[in-house]
């Protein structure tokens, strides 16, 4: 059994004295043994490993040298280039 634990006007204890589990709208949820999508991620040929500029999933695509020249760098000798979204 459990009991309301509140102190100083809030709760306290667990969860499942004044809420049962649910969803956003209010619905009950249920309890799964693989809660995330499919396919399972926990198995290793399943994971999308990237290491440095390798990927697993990644095509041949080369890796991004252009950009524009950014001001204020001052002595700056790395790092001059910007390569993001521009907007």
């Amino acid at each position: 059994m459990a009991y309301s634990m509140k102190k100083g006007g809030k709760e306290v204890g667990q969860a499942s004295v004044y809420a049962k589990p649910h969803n956003m709208s209010g619905k009950a949820v249920g309890i799964q043994s693989n809660p995330g999508k499919e396919p399972n991620r926990s198995k290793m040929d399943t994971l999308d490993i990237s290491v440095g500029a390798l990927s697993k999933s990644a095509g041949d695509e080369t890796v991004k040298t252009d950009g524009i020249k950014i001001r204020g760098t001052g002595a700056a000798t790395k790092g001059t280039m910007a390569r993001g979204p521009m907007a």
